[in-house]
C-alpha cells in the first residue's frame, strides 16, 4: 500500500509539496520521453518546458541543469549511496555494504522502464557518459572514508585497497547496466551485478 507522502523532515506533505512533486514528475517524464525519442543532445530545454507546460524559469527552479532532467539530480544518488552504507552495522562486509548501496540507488527509479531508458541514454550519449564519469569519481572519493573504516575494522587494509574495492563495485555496476541495456532490460540488474562481482572477485 502506498504510504502518505512525507517531507524530508517526516512531516505530512503540504499541498504545495504535493503540487511541486507532481510538477517535477511531469517535467522528468516529459524530458525522458523527448530524450528517448530525439536524443539527449538534440532536445532543448525550451522544448521540454513547452511540452511540460511550464516556463523555462520554473523548470530551472526545479532542476539546476539539463543533466538533472535525466534522473532528478544524480547528486541524490551519491547521497543515498553514502547514507545507506553509513547506516549499516560495522560488522556488515564491505562488499555487502556496497551492494546494499547500489541496490538503494537503483530503487530510486520509479519503474523498470524508466531505469532502462535512463541507462540506455547514459551509455549511448557521449556527453552524459563524460558527466557520469566525473560524478562517479566524486562519489568514490566520498565513499572512501566509509569503506576504509569498514575495511580497517575487518583486516587492517590501507587506502589503495579501499579505492580498488570501490572502483570495482562501480565497474561492476557499469558492466551490469550495459549488459542489461544490451539485453533490452531482460532479467534483474542486481543479478547481473552479482555475476560481475563474482567474476571480479574470482
Amino acid at each position: 500500500m502506498k504510504q502518505e507522502a512525507k517531507t524530508a523532515t517526516g512531516a505530512p506533505a503540504t499541498l504545495w509539496d504535493r503540487t511541486r512533486r507532481l510538477a517535477t514528475q511531469e517535467i522528468l517524464e516529459t524530458a525522458l520521453r523527448l530524450f528517448t525519442e530525439q536524443g539527449y543532445d538534440e532536445t532543448s530545454i525550451a522544448q521540454i518546458a513547452r511540452e511540460a507546460g511550464v516556463s523555462q524559469r520554473t523548470l530551472f527552479r526545479y532542476f539546476g541543469t539539463k543533466e538533472d532532467l535525466l534522473g532528478g539530480g544524480q547528486d541524490r544518488f551519491g547521497q543515498v549511496l553514502t547514507d545507506t552504507i553509513s547506516e549499516l552495522p560495522a560488522e556488515v562486509d564491505v562488499w555487502e555494504a556496497l551492494r546494499a548501496g547500489v541496490a538503494a540507488v537503483l530503487a530510486l527509479h520509479e519503474s523498470r522502464e524508466q531505469a532502462l531508458a535512463r541507462f540506455r541514454l547514459l551509455h549511448n550519449t557521449a556527453s552524459l557518459r563524460a558527466g557520469w564519469l566525473e560524478k562517479r569519481l566524486r562519489f568514490q572519493d566520498e565513499l572512501l572514508p566509509l569503506v576504509k573504516t569498514r575495511m580497517d575494522a575487518a583486516a587492517g587494509r590501507t587506502d589503495p585497497g579501499a579505492r580498488a574495492v570501490i572502483a570495482a563495485a562501480f565497474a561492476c555496476l557499469d558492466a551490469a547496466s550495459m549488459t542489461w541495456v544490451d539485453d533490452d532490460g531482460k532479467g534483474d540488474i542486481m543479478d547481473l551485478y552479482d555475476e560481475c562481482l563474482a567474476a571480479v572477485r574470482g
